[in-house]
């Protein structure tokens, strides 16, 4: 029966429904934990039966009795159509869903960042994280949309004598994730051989899902993934709320796994340019790589700031790990100057209140976060930043950096006002790092963004972009040309890509999801509201409990909130369907036509 044994009496244990644990985010926490290499049972009431794949790939180590546990977790009546429970196995806990008058178990823990999924929303086969946005089929765990890597265990469920009765493996339970079985390369490939089936340049996380989308969908060619830093792919959106997190800390998978799934790994190395017509791409070093297939992911880099002093010392763009540790380490009760008003900026501004003497933020606009959030949230998030020791300095620019003995000591605003500063960090924005492409033939737009299809293809024959060097049409707004350089998104761009090169061409089709973090609270956001004319707002901004809806003429745009989750994640739902928004449905108050879109 592929690894699903005869069935043990059923054991009664105490089931705990939707237990009140604290919603704090894991930010602190690496993404990196093992995963779970088994994919168990299939649920819904399958009995006795596995996928070939799961019976063959993964469960042949874990079929002795002792690595599994069974309970009965519930009365059949207790759980309604459309709702989800978090139930205790005694060996963990698991997700119980019934939709369709079918049952089904899960993981309960998000992957990416361990949120519990029971507060999340329950829509159309798949459930969708509270947090950030990731969404697992039920029937099958896997991921369909990001932020993350690996998918969910599922469980097998039975009902007898209307009791639902839950076998799952103890390993699955502890983990609460799973690696997607992989192939490996079948070629025969020396490594300094200068030739690969498929190159990806860029480590983020568009580059690393392609190449693992790729293994999961049977490629078995050679994969190299070359990249400017030192380090494996790590969880950068950490670097600007961990300041102190190391790289090792921050890894989404380690060497190992690269090896394990021949997933070939270049550091440092810089491509200086691509060549379409013979497909090689140059390092800086000399070294030349041919390839048939190719991904550029090179993300973005710092627009450059004018000011007096360039060369002064302690002064940073927030790059590395090595640069937050630094960061981190000089503004240890000393001065901290953060130059403009981003989210990465103010992430630093927040992360560095517990550790500087002082922290100032100066910001060309009057309110930060008015562009992207609007004046009201952007109002009253500047007012937790100052409740928390943050000074403002708006409407102004810096004029000079001043050192003694070559270290920062001084900043001089164009005001005239002069800040006492031992660390400076500056975010005012970034561009695409596409300067390499510019004899390439590759279309770059006049910003330098390279401009891909529905299917992420460049104008160039087996070229492929994604991340946030690209501008690419979204659905959303009408198939749109867009760049949003958002974690999440990058994600969806590598799994695109990597079906594009397998033949297997899928149109992009996603919900923006961002979320930034500062002083233990979250703002969600998802849609895409840039050119937003009005922000309608439900609940208390100063008790930052809000959330705010963003429209364009008469229709919602894009959701932003704090303190009231799932909401977002339920607007994306209603987004994702292909659903309008009216500003009218929004202005009322009455949110219950919503909070009841994932219950249908």
């Amino acid at each position: 029966m592929g690894g699903c044994l005869s069935k043990p009496k059923p054991v009664e244990v105490k089931v705990e429904l939707t237990p009140l644990e604290k919603e704090k985010e894991a930010d602190m926490m690496s993404p990196n934990g093992k995963a779970s290499p088994f994919s168990d049972c299939r649920p819904n009431g399958a009995l006795g039966h596995c996928s070939d794949e799961d019976s063959a790939v993964m469960l042949r180590p874990y079929h002795k009795h002792r690595d599994y546990v069974e309970a009965t977790v519930c009365h059949v009546k207790d759980i309604e159509n459309g709702q989800m429970r978090e139930v205790d196995l005694g060996a963990g806990r698991a997700l119980l869903i019934k939709e369709h008058g079918e049952f089904s178990a899960i993981g309960h823990k998000c992957p990416h960042y361990g949120a519990p999924l029971v507060k999340g929303v329950l829509s159309k086969g798949h459930v969708r994280c509270p947090w950030h946005g990731a969404c697992f089929n039920i029937a099958t765990g896997d991921i369909e949309d990001f932020p993350g890597l690996d998918s969910l265990p599922t469980f097998q469920v039975r009902v007898e004598k209307d009791k639902v009765i839950i076998r799952a493996n103890k390993q699955a339970l502890q983990t609460q994730r799973r690696t997607k079985a992989m192939s490996k390369c079948s070629a025969v490939i020396n490594s300094s051989t200068g030739f690969s089936h498929v190159l990806i340049i860029g480590s983020g996380p568009a580059g690393l899902v392609c190449a693992e989308t790729l293994r999961q969908e049977g490629f078995t060619d050679r994969i190299v993934m070359c990249t400017m830093d030192k380090h494996p792919p790590y969880d950068r959106p950490k670097l600007s709320k961990s300041l102190e997190s190391t790289a090792e800390q921050l890894r989404l998978r380690s060497l190992e796994f690269f090896q394990t799934h021949d997933i070939e790994l270049l550091l440092e190395k810089e491509v200086v340019s691509v060549d379409v017509k013979t497909r090689t791409v140059m390092f800086q070093d000399g070294f030349k790589m041919e390839y048939r297939k190719l991904l550029i992911a090179t993300g973005s880099k710092p627009k450059p700031l004018n000011y007096k002093g360039k060369d002064v010392g302690n002064v940073f763009h927030l790059r590395t790990p090595e640069d937050a540790n630094s960061i981190a380490r000089l503004a240890s009760n000393k001065n901290a100057v953060i130059v403009g008003t981003s989210f990465i900026g103010m992430e630093v501004a927040a992360a560095l209140t517990d550790k500087a003497h002082s922290v100032s933020v100066i910001g060309i606009e009057a309110v930060p976060f008015r562009k992207a959030l609007g004046e009201k949230v952007g109002k009253a998030l500047m007012k937790l930043f100052e409740t928390n020791r943050v000074k403002f300095y708006m409407l102004n620019e810096v004029s000079e950096m001043r050192e003694h003995h070559g270290q920062l000591k001084e900043v001089v605003l164009k005001s005239g006002k002069v800040l006492r500063a031992d660390v400076c960090v500056i975010g005012t924005g970034s561009g695409p790092a596409t300067g390499f492409l510019k004899q390439s033939g590759i279309h770059l737009d006049s910003k330098g963004f390279i401009t891909v299809n529905k299917t992420m293809q460049t104008n160039v024959d087996g070229v492929f972009a994604g991340g946030d060097a690209v501008t690419f049409p979204l659905s959303l707004r009408s198939n749109k040309k867009v760049n949003i350089p958002h974690w999440q998104m990058a994600h969806v761009h590598g799994r695109v890509a990597a079906l594009g090169m397998m033949g297997k061409a899928t149109e992009i089709k996603t919900v923006p999801f961002f979320w930034t973090a500062m002083f233990g609270k979250s703002i969600r956001y998802a849609g895409y509201g840039d050119g937003f004319d009005d922000v309608i707002i439900q609940g208390d901004l100063d008790e930052l409990k809000f959330v705010a809806f963003y429209t364009k003429s008469e229709e919602v745009v894009a959701v932003a909130s704090m303190n009231y989750d799932p909401i977002v994640s339920r607007v994306a739902e209603v987004f994702g369907s292909g659903k309008t928004i009216k500003k009218r449905d929004v202005e009322t108050g009455d949110m219950s036509w919503l909070i009841d879109k994932g219950a249908q």
